[in-house]
């Protein structure tokens, strides 16, 4: 019986003793989960924050998005109401241009006819000749000088154009 009591105290002892290491253990691992636990919350809580984050950007990127192309819309609106001026106005001056060239054509042949007049008459009107002569050298020497700063304006407007283009291709 002694044994027999020897042999159960010792298989208390040894299952107090196993007892004990799984309290142990059961402590160190209800620690270990407290810990995860504690670092799961704070993950989610930082999760939380950065989604908060998150949508305020995309929000703000959206309005920045929305912002600009309303604002691109409005330039390359504007371009194109420049643009249209600008054409317009580069047609009614060259249409100007070409009534101007066709009038000095006109008035070339004009001066020719009266070339031909004038030598019929010459040797009864010479003084009248030299007079009218002075005239048409002057009107010429106008209309030529009207032409190149015709021709001059529309380089300037063809490059006025070009520069206006430009500027459209690049803002598109």
């Amino acid at each position: 019986g002694v044994f027999m009591y020897n042999h159960l105290q010792q298989k208390v002892r040894n299952a107090e003793a196993l007892a004990q290491k799984y309290k142990q253990q059961q402590e160190a691992l209800s620690a270990q989960l407290q810990v995860v636990y504690e670092h799961r919350s704070r993950l989610e809580r930082s999760l939380q924050k950065e989604r908060g984050e998150h949508k305020k950007t995309k929000e703000d990127f959206l309005v920045y998005k929305l912002e600009a192309q309303e604002a691109l819309n409005k330039e390359k609106q504007d371009s194109m109401n420049r643009y249209g001026a600008l054409s317009s106005q580069h047609k009614i001056l060259k249409n100007q241009h070409e009534d101007v060239k066709k009038q000095l054509l006109d008035l070339q042949l004009q001066h020719n006819s009266l070339k031909l007049e004038h030598r019929k008459t010459l040797e009864t009107h010479s003084q009248k000749y030299t007079q009218l002569q002075q005239e048409k050298d002057s009107e010429v020497t106008n209309l030529q000088d009207t032409v190149f700063k015709l021709r001059e304006e529309s380089k300037l407007l063809r490059k006025a154009h070009q520069e206006v283009h430009s500027q459209l291709l690049n803002a598109q």
